[in-house]
């Protein structure tokens, strides 16, 4: 039985992401999202919030989970007896990092293996960055994000709930 993980902070889970999930869905007997921490990045939303979102996102695929982790990927890798870690990219410069990060995982677990899986099509533009940006200046993602997902996202930062003020 083979296990890949698909890593990242989704923050939040995009439906480029889901199209990465649901490649690896197809080439691997399980599939398990993990939700990480990166010292590194300041998140809109919780982990809590981020599981649950991607939780909403993969449901109609049987053999993916969704987990959250605060370690090392190398680590969770070994605690799972992955076979692979996919991970996606969309441009050259997504290319270069994710081959950086591949080439440290793998110098520091000599089983670690990496498949890049190349984000196409209307999702080679699409980021969580996006996302929030749009979200910050009141705009909402339909589209872009699992619909499934979109009402919890809108929830978390109060869309539509203005408040009243009496002059």
């Amino acid at each position: 039985m083979s296990l890949a993980i698909v890593p990242g902070s989704f923050d939040p889970m995009t439906l480029g992401h889901l199209d990465i999930v649901r490649k690896a869905a197809e080439r691997y007997d399980e599939v398990v999202v993990a939700v990480m921490i990166n010292a590194s990045k300041k998140y809109l939303f919780d982990i809590e919030t981020r599981v649950e979102i991607a939780k909403r996102t993969v449901s109609a695929y049987p053999n993916v989970r969704v987990i959250a982790d605060r370690g090392m990927l190398i680590d969770l890798f070994d605690r799972l007896g992955a076979d692979t870690v996919c991970k996606g990219w969309r441009n050259d410069r997504d290319y270069d990092y994710e081959l950086h990060m591949a080439e440290w995982n793998l110098a520091h677990n000599p089983r670690f293996r990496t498949e890049m899986i190349r984000a196409r099509g209307e999702f080679a533009a699409l980021s969580s960055t996006e996302i929030r940006q749009m979200l910050s200046v009141g705009d909402t993602p339909e589209g872009l994000v699992h619909p499934d997902a979109l009402p919890l996202i809108l929830k978390k930062l109060n869309f539509g709930k203005r408040e009243e003020h009496e002059d």
